[in-house]
């Protein structure tokens, strides 16, 4: 059992029979005068990938998902398939795309994660905290960029589109920030 106080995102619970994960949460008070604060929780469908948002007592337990994590490579995608291999059994799995929910953003051939394992039957991934993509399309670099003089939109391999400094171009690759979306580093130079 996890408190909701205790709540962080990307947790899973057991909620009426099904799986979720946090993707947000908000500490709130009911109303002027009123002492008693409650907690909104926002979760996404493990299986369907549906949003739900309920509201509980701060002291309130949700039973914790019990869930195995495997090593796994993501190695290509199919339309709305995705396909894994475990890097234990070398068995290969697909994955739909509502199942993957915004991972899909940030998967490229031969990343490696964590695969999400429920009653033996994958049922989602856990990014690493960062990834390298490369940067597919931005606008122009110009002489006298810095990393300080601001940001300009830059779409990644995958079709994320992230704000990153004026002084990368096309073909860089760059390092990201799976769990805010944002630009770490720039890890090498386009050629």
């Amino acid at each position: 059992m996890i408190s909701t106080g205790d709540m962080k995102r990307g947790q899973t619970v057991e909620l009426e029979g099904k799986l979720y994960t946090v993707v947000e949460y908000q500490l709130f008070k009911l109303g002027k005068g009123n002492s008693e604060a409650r907690i909104r929780i926002k979760f996404r469908d493990l299986l369907t990938g549906n949003p739900i948002e309920r509201s509980f007592h701060t002291d309130a337990r949700l039973p914790r998902a019990n869930l195995e994590r495997r090593p796994a490579q993501f190695l290509y995608s199919d339309g709305d398939l995705y396909h894994f291999m475990d890097s234990q059994t070398f068995e290969q799995f697909p994955l739909e795309r509502r199942a993957l929910a915004d991972s899909v953003n940030y998967l490229s051939e031969g990343l490696s994660l964590q695969v999400l394992v429920h009653n033996d039957r994958p049922i989602g991934v856990e990014l690493p905290i960062n990834v390298d993509l490369k940067i597919a399309e931005t606008g122009p670099a110009y002489r006298g960029d810095t990393a300080s003089a601001g940001t300009k939109p830059a779409t990644m391999e995958s079709g994320l589109v992230v704000q990153v400094p004026m002084f990368l171009d096309t073909g860089d690759v760059i390092r990201l920030d799976t769990r805010s979306g944002q630009y770490v580093e720039r890890v090498t130079a386009a050629p």
